[in-house]
């Protein structure tokens, strides 16, 4: 599977010791369908060498190649997406903004005074 979008956050390297030695893992999150009314988001991890090779920095538009996966751990599943190629976005400049959407959605009625007083918690 692939995506493409702009880096928002760079998380912290983890590293720790397993039975294998010593690993490394770091954390990004990427915004994709930046052109919708919610554009959505996605962390993925990537390990060991990999995460010198690519030199991810928070801004950068990118085309990330990545597998999905789940494991069990003490009772509890969690996935886990891991990218295993990552590429420059060619159709998107990696310093440009993120379009924002020309008119706002008429979907959402406007609130008169009264409603505002309302008991309702939403």
């Amino acid at each position: 599977m692939e995506v493409k979008g702009k880096i928002i956050a760079v998380q912290p390297v983890q590293t720790g010791e397993g039975k294998n030695g010593t690993w490394k893992k770091q954390e990004y999150v990427i915004e994709y369908e930046q052109h919708s009314q919610y554009p959505r988001k996605m962390m993925f991890n990537l390990w060991g060498d990999k995460i010198d090779q690519y030199n991810i920095r928070e801004g950068q538009s990118l085309k990330v190649s990545f597998d999905i996966d789940c494991r069990e751990y003490t009772g509890r599943w969690y996935n886990d997406i891991r990218a295993w190629k990552i590429e420059p976005d060619e159709e998107m400049p990696a310093d440009a903004a993120f379009a924002q959407p020309a008119h706002q959605s008429s979907i959402a009625p406007e609130l008169s005074p009264s409603d505002e007083n309302s008991d309702l918690p939403f």
